[in-house]
């Protein structure tokens, strides 16, 4: 029996050992798989169904459904997700977490691999030496991986088997003859296991030992994994606590989700084990796990697999209803409780490697902000409404101050993330990405000026003839046509991005433009009708014009050079 502080501590030391060496290997292969990592976040915004499979994958490499689903959380705070495709994500995840399953029940208890975890120490250790390239994180990924396997074999050594702890099992067996009453005692033992340790595969792993060792059959050791479903969704309720009400209802979606899945698998529990028992001792071993209980792991890991496959199929149909829920369960506290915000996202998402991606759609949405105020320009320069200048003068203050929050919220969190260990590749892209965001601040301040220069030619009413009206109106033709492929290598993922070719052509355009309306002007300073005052202020629109034109294409070339 199980009743020393000693045994306790054991017990307690052995699956901390194992969450630990689940966190280096976890973030190691992040660190070292950060580029194919982010190929896939990239495609993970088109529809819930690519959402559930980036889910599936980037789960399945990290190894911790936690990560994923918190890290979902984040990006909803921060702007970058929607609900909907939040969701794909999330039931994704829940599949991807199964693969720890299959990991530790047929390389920890079918292959003993914990035997190899001191020589995998000594090839581990001086990888971690190799300042060159991603050497030194596969370092740590093997690290944590040979540490996981320690911690589970001290796991399964500090928990005792069936014949040496007969009264722990008796003690078990008391609270298994409750019937319906016992299912719903073993989900909150699963899910309450889960918070305390926060973090789902460990308390897959301690059921896995408990189940192996004879303490509870398969029966319970499934209701406990539906409990370890629910207790996973903890982790982001708790990290949404500080987000804004989208953040909060994303993590209300993974809740309804696996709550939801829970409710119907456990009505049909007892006869769909039995029917994977069945198809099991035709496939994968030959006796029952009813009877054998070494073969209990493998049938525990394919129930917990296909239990979250078929709880993705049946609600991956249902998102638009689950969002529609978790709206309605989860109010807006007003405007406040709906900004948008990165700070969350950089306290929450520690690997860089993975929030890169979603950086980048942020950045290419600072520069489709930014490039509306092209249009609050024309307008005020064209319009024949002498309301409406007046109007998007107020509309650019608004947007001058909006790129510059934008811009130091983003500058903020690269300047963090860039502080920690990450690859070359990577730091390069933060750098590029920071330059982004100054070229599109300044280009706004630049806007800003023009449109107090607007403002003072109409106060002072100073008229262009229709040959200034022509070429202005022209130039902003061609700054509007830069913004358009600027935008489009900001969004494009780095095996797609357009060449510079384009960016440069238009860029060239824009200068051409200007040299034609500079010659112009310089040819008429001798005619009688010439005016200084207008003048004056045509060549400094064009010469702004210009300038914004040099920023775009050199946020282009940042972007082109990154990829």
């Amino acid at each position: 029996m199980i009743n020393t502080i000693g045994d306790i501590l054991q017990i307690l030391g052995a699956l901390a050992f194992f969450i630990y060496g689940m966190k280096i290997m976890s973030e190691g292969i992040q660190k070292a798989g950060g580029v194919q990592l982010r190929k896939v976040l990239s495609i993970m915004t088109r529809n819930r169904f690519l959402g559930a499979l980036s889910g599936f994958l980037v789960t399945a490499f990290v190894q911790s459904s936690s990560a994923t689903t918190v890290m979902t959380v984040s990006f909803v705070n921060a702007g970058l997700l929607s609900l909907v495709e939040a969701a794909g994500l999330i039931l994704g995840a829940n599949i991807g977490t199964t693969i720890t399953g299959w990991i530790i029940s047929v390389l920890g208890f079918q292959v003993k691999l914990h035997i190899l975890s001191i020589p995998i120490f000594a090839i581990a250790v001086p990888l971690l030496f190799i300042k060159r390239g991603k050497i030194r994180f596969w370092g740590d990924f093997l690290i944590g991986f040979a540490m996981l396997f320690l911690g589970l074999q001290f796991l399964k050594e500090a928990i005792p088997t069936l014949q040496e702890d007969s009264e722990t099992l008796a003690f078990l067996s008391s609270f298994a003859n409750w019937g319906f009453l016992s299912g719903i005692i073993f989900i909150l033992f699963g899910a309450i296991t889960t918070v305390i340790v926060q973090s789902s595969s460990a308390a897959m792993a301690l059921t896995l030992v408990m189940s192996a060792n004879g303490w509870i059959p398969l029966e319970v050791a499934a209701t406990m994994v539906l409990g370890q479903n629910i207790g996973t969704t903890v982790t982001a309720e708790i990290a949404a606590l500080v987000g804004n009400v989208f953040a909060k209802r994303a993590a209300r979606i993974h809740s309804l989700f696996n709550i939801l899945g829970v409710c119907w698998m456990f009505l049909i529990l007892p006869w769909f084990l039995e029917c994977l028992d069945s198809v099991l001792q035709q496939t994968i071993y030959t006796n029952s796990a009813y009877t054998e209980t070494q073969n209990v792991p493998l049938a525990l890991s394919a129930f917990h697999t296909v239990f979250n496959i078929l709880n993705a199929l049946i609600f991956i149909g249902l998102v638009p209803w689950l969002v529609n829920l978790a709206t309605k369960t989860v109010k807006s506290r007003g405007e406040e409780d709906e900004i948008n915000r990165l700070d969350y996202l950089a306290s929450l998402v520690s690997v860089s490697e993975l929030s890169i991606i979603e950086v980048q759609k942020k950045v290419a949405h600072f520069g489709e902000v930014t490039s509306r105020m092209s249009g609050f320009i024309s307008t005020m320069l064209f319009s024949i409404n002498p309301n409406e200048p007046e109007e998007m003068m107020g509309k650019i203050q608004k947007y001058e101050k909006i790129t510059n929050r934008i811009n130091l919220e983003l500058t903020e969190y690269l300047i963090k993330i860039s502080k920690e260990d990450v690859t070359s590749k990577t730091a390069f892209k933060i750098k590029g990405l920071i330059d982004s965001c100054s070229e599109l601040e300044r280009i706004a301040n630049i806007f800003h000026q023009m449109a107090e220069t607007i403002e003072r030619k109409r106060t002072d009413k100073i008229w262009f003839n229709q040959q200034q009206r022509t070429h202005l109106n022209n130039q902003l033709d061609l700054i509007n046509t830069s913004f358009k492929i600027m935008n489009e290598n900001l969004t494009m993922s780095p095996e797609n991005a357009q060449g510079i070719t384009n960016a440069l052509q238009i860029e060239k355009q824009i200068n051409d433009q200007h040299d034609l309306m500079r010659k112009e002007s310089q040819e008429k300073s001798t005619h009688q009708e010439y005016n200084v005052h207008s003048e004056l202020i045509y060549h400094n629109l064009s010469s702004s014009l210009e300038r914004i034109g040099d920023h775009l294409f050199a946020i282009s070339r940042a972007v082109i050079e990154e990829n």
